[in-house]
């Protein structure tokens, strides 16, 4: 499938995947940084960084949690479903990996208050996607196409 811009003219092949995935993961992800935050672990954190790592530098279907998505969930679940585009949520977890990067360095060095911020920054964003279907990351990704393609003119 491809995307078009406003002139209809085909800009790029971009891959689709299932939007209740990252849904899904965003509901473990919560629950995670939850842990984190509670526990003041570093350890937890740390394990949410390296999916967060996978899914913005691999890719998102390569998860922990779209694995266990795509092998226990989905073939669960009926009807039809919207795909969307692979972009923006392989950019959110970036920007998870950042937060949690942060915290993950803060609680190694004994800074808890940094820990908190970075995990609750996490944690909110997770949540809001979950239980709204919001993603700030992909929001964000989608606010950074929309300003460079009005710098290109």
């Amino acid at each position: 499938m491809a995307i078009t811009d406003q002139s209809s003219e085909v800009t790029s092949k971009v891959k689709l995947i299932d939007a209740r995935g990252p849904r899904f993961g965003a509901v473990i992800t919560t629950v995670v940084l939850a842990l984190a935050l509670v526990t003041h672990s570093v350890v937890v954190i740390s394990l949410q960084l390296v999916v967060f790592a996978i899914g913005a530098f691999i890719t998102p279907t390569k998860t922990p949690y779209a694995f266990i998505y795509k092998k226990f969930v989905k073939p669960r679940l009926s009807g039809d479903f919207k795909t969307e585009d692979i972009r923006p949520p392989q950019f959110a977890p970036l920007v998870g990996f950042g937060f949690a990067l942060i915290a993950t360095i803060a609680g190694a060095l004994g800074a808890s208050t940094l820990f908190t911020i970075a995990t609750s920054f996490c944690l909110a964003a997770a949540f809001l996607n979950a239980a709204f279907d919001f993603c700030l990351g992909c929001e964000a990704f989608l606010l950074i196409t929309r300003v460079r393609n009005l710098t290109k003119y």
